[in-house]
């Protein structure tokens, strides 16, 4: 457990870069502490384990004024991954992996026997890269070295600081995903600071999100998407991921921007050749001002094909959509009124916009059934 209690951090040029933060951690809890550059959740991190030092308040960690504990001893204690790794090359990976437990008096056995159990954790074969060095794995391989070296030492506590922030996106989601697993399996108490609210929303039991040095907000994921403190927090997550009732979100927020479309005067022949290269079954018919004309369909052109005429000739003069400004709900519900898959979304003028279509509105869905199901619990 880590609580913080009225904790403090000012520099000497007076800028306060933690501002009267409390904050508890309870036990096997990943934390994630979140907020744009320059609001203190690095500086909070390293408070922790006295890389930094308060100015004021007091730190406790699993019962102890952290002022009153060796630095040393303190850290030995606390797991700690940095973004850079900070792998030793000279070391080999067993070497790597259990350097903290050689400094606690480990014997070379216990030192391999740790080593081979942690590499299995994140399927890495004991036998292939227990005698590599860190210049023979990849930076994915090695960032999964760097997190298995701070649990090496079974510690209550880990500090994670924008651990995978330099990894490509493919290599990042896996070792979030592991992230997880391994706190499942050993719970953990982990901090993690990232600047990327995806990552917070995956892995995080509770969000702690910072600005100018002072917590905004503090949640479980779920609830911090279902109820933003303020409008600082609604535009750090970004409205398209909260989680709203059907009602709140209006179609421009989730259509399709830029359709494919085609002038109605345009022939037949070149309606069949932009389906083929933009890969759709349809497209939507518009006039020189942008303005709907309607929507032509593959098989109607296969119809017509072999008429003369322009793609106009085949409109019916009917056609379903939306305006701007309604809602999800109501687009739902013109969609299975009507049978049909799509809607384009037009403005006033009749000018084409969006389009929706089942495809987009897969995500919203699923938000609005877990809405709809607790708001039932209520």
């Amino acid at each position: 457990m880590v609580i913080f209690e009225h904790v403090s951090k000012v520099y000497n040029d007076r800028y306060e870069a933690v501002k009267d933060l409390s904050l508890e951690i309870a036990g096997g809890e990943l934390v994630t502490l979140i907020g744009p550059s320059g609001c203190g959740k690095t500086t909070t991190l390293k408070m922790v384990n006295r890389i930094i030092e308060p100015t004021g308040g007091t730190i406790h960690v699993n019962g102890k004024d952290i002022r009153e504990m060796d630095p040393v001893q303190l850290r030995r204690g606390i797991g700690y991954v940095i973004q850079q790794i900070g792998l030793f090359p000279n070391m080999t990976i067993a070497q790597n992996i259990t350097v903290v437990g050689k400094l606690l008096g480990w014997s070379k056995q216990k030192c391999l026997e740790r080593a081979e159990e942690l590499l299995r954790l994140v399927d890495m074969d004991p036998a292939v890269y227990l005698e590599r060095f860190p210049k023979e794995l990849s930076g994915g391989q090695q960032q999964r070295i760097g997190v298995l070296r701070a649990l090496a030492a079974e510690p209550d506590i880990i500090l994670m600081d924008e651990p995978f922030g330099a990894l490509d996106p493919i290599t990042r989601e896996q070792l979030q995903g592991e992230l997880k697993k391994l706190q499942e399996k050993l719970h953990k108490t982990i901090i993690f600071v990232t600047h990327d609210m995806d990552e917070a929303l995956k892995i995080a039991d509770r969000i702690v999100l910072m600005r100018d040095g002072e917590v905004v907000q503090v949640a479980p994921p779920d609830e911090m998407l279902r109820n933003p403190a303020d409008e600082f927090v609604i535009d750090f997550i970004g409205k398209n991921r909260l989680l709203r009732s059907p009602d709140e979100v209006k179609v421009e927020e989730v259509m399709i921007k830029n359709p494919v479309t085609i002038e109605s005067n345009r022939g037949l022949a070149e309606a069949l050749e932009r389906m083929r290269k933009r890969h759709v079954d349809s497209l939507m018919v518009v006039d020189q001002q942008e303005r709907l004309r309607g929507i032509v369909t593959i098989k109607d052109i296969q119809t017509g094909i072999h008429k003369k005429g322009s793609v106009g000739d085949l409109l019916d003069g009917a056609v379903v959509g939306v305006q701007v400004g309604q809602t999800v709900r109501e687009a739902v519900y013109t969609m299975a009124e009507h049978g049909i898959g799509y809607l384009p979304v037009i403005d006033e003028t009749g000018k084409l916009l969006g389009l929706m279509t089942r495809s987009s509105l897969v995500d919203i869905l699923t938000d609005v059934l877990w809405y709809s199901r607790d708001a039932a619990k209520q």
